[in-house]
């Protein structure tokens, strides 16, 4: 079979949704010539969309390799690079890829976001990235008739992570950045929006941009952006502190000069940069000599102050749990303990210790027994309060059994669990999360039947 013939096959296979046989053709392309650009771009997508990431820095790097002057192969290599967290990587070869081709939209794209993550000034970036090039369709898989799938997005992050549970195998989906699309332009085809800007500290341009879209659009919508927009830290701080059982931090938005020049702060305070998650920019202030140096090393203007709350149980660990809501049900997604004060899953001592994961399977085997009534009427008030289609909420408990609330958005991600047998207890619920937000999808859209379970 010549190269041509052979790379048309494993696209075929790709579109019908065959992954595994299309990986295993795109590798028989590569047989032919390991420096094939096409091959080596496509199996690295590929890969990429099905969680294959090590397999994917692969054929990214080879097509780097090969191809040093192509821009494409640079982006490719640098959007992964920083999802996974390799900031300076990705910068360099969004810059080489700038380099090469001074106009390359996809470039610009990158490098705003990662200028923007160092807190240096991006907004040149961000225009030639996005204006002009705010509509994009996704890659979609599958042979049958698709459900045409509107995605509102924010080109500046704080976006909902939806790639494990909208089925390209069931959605054709096209992507509107809505802080740069043109409201002129003629909407695309769609059965369905799914709101996916999800931070409303970060993203009000997008939201407002994303009412604008909806005002043309009498498709059913997932998490309206009004509703999106009510959830920002200090906003949810004062209104579900007013849920029976719920205790919410007091939170306010300052600027650097109000933050230092406040007399009335209570230590220890938490500062966190608005818009970031997974702990970035995220600080423990434990007295007033320490403020300064906090506040100097917080990117932008505003910081948010927070009331630190103690989350730590009589043994000296702090506790998060997750719960998510879909569909007006809630669903228990991890409990994460750690020494620390600032407890994600993947930092936590999990999976080190087997007691906390017997802690972790409880919760997620029988969450009414392990919260309490009390917790549990909590979190229905905060489902409620929030109106979101999909929503969670991070919490510790207090020794009354009351909610401690540390924050309730709908950007909230779902981690598959690893494939080591430690972790098979968490499959389930983390499944039952995933199958309920893709009935939510097929409901909406006219293709399920309801979900047949009970809200909170």
């Amino acid at each position: 079979m010549d190269i041509g013939s052979a790379l048309e096959r494993a696209r075929g296979l790709a579109a019908r949704g065959e992954g595994e046989a299309a990986k295993q053709a795109y590798v028989a392309v590569l047989r032919l010539d390991p420096t094939f650009f096409p091959a080596l771009a496509e199996l690295g997508a590929l890969a990429r969309a099905t969680g294959h990431r090590s397999a994917a820095r692969t054929a990214y790097g080879q097509a780097v390799r090969c191809h040093p002057a192509n821009p494409a192969g640079r982006v490719n290599l640098a959007n992964l690079l920083f999802e996974d967290g390799d900031v300076a990587g990705a910068r360099a070869h969004y810059q080489a890829a700038l380099a090469i081709d001074a106009t390359l939209a996809e470039a610009h794209q990158g490098m705003a976001r990662v200028l923007t993550d160092l807190g240096e000034p991006a907004e040149a970036h961000w225009r030639q990235g996005f204006a002009g090039h705010a509509v994009v369709t996704r890659p979609h898989r599958g042979s049958g008739p698709l459900v045409p799938l509107l995605m509102l997005v924010s080109a500046r992050g704080g976006n909902v992570p939806m790639q494990h549970w909208i089925d390209e195998r069931v959605f054709a989906v096209t992507a509107i950045y809505a802080d740069y699309y043109e409201p002129a332009h003629p909407l695309p085809p769609h059965a369905l929006v799914v709101n996916a800007i999800g931070e409303a500290d970060l993203c009000g341009m997008a939201l407002a941009g994303a009412e604008a879209v909806l005002a043309r659009s009498t498709a059913p919508v997932i998490n309206p952006p009004a509703q999106v927009r009510a959830t920002g830290r200090a906003d949810n701080a004062r209104r579900l502190a007013g849920v029976p059982g719920v205790i919410a931090p007091k939170t306010a938005m300052m600027s650097r000069a109000s933050l230092l020049a406040a007399e009335d702060l209570a230590f220890p305070l938490l500062l966190r940069a608005p818009g970031f998650h997974t702990g970035q920019h995220f600080l423990r202030v434990a007295d007033r000599d320490g403020l300064a140096a906090a506040v100097a090393g917080m990117p932008g203007e505003d910081v948010l102050a927070i009331q630190y709350l103690d989350a730590r149980g009589a043994d000296g660990m702090a506790r998060k749990y997750r719960v998510m809501f879909i569909d007006g049900v809630a669903y228990p997604l991890h409990l994460a303990l750690s020494a620390d004060w600032k407890v994600h899953y993947f930092t936590a001592a999990m999976a080190t210790d087997s007691v906390y994961r017997e802690e972790e399977r409880r919760f997620l085997d029988d969450m009414p027994a392990v919260l309490g009534p009390r917790a549990m009427a909590a979190l229905a008030g905060i489902r409620a309060m929030l109106g979101l289609d999909f929503a969670g909420v991070d919490f510790a408990l207090a020794a009354d059994g009351s909610v401690l609330l540390f924050e309730a958005n709908a950007t909230m991600v779902i981690y598959p669990p690893g494939p080591d047998p430690i972790w098979d207890y968490r499959r389930r619920a983390i499944g039952d999360v995933l199958a309920a937000a893709k009935r939510m999808l097929r409901r909406r859209a006219g293709h399920a039947a309801p979900m047949g379970k009970e809200p909170i």
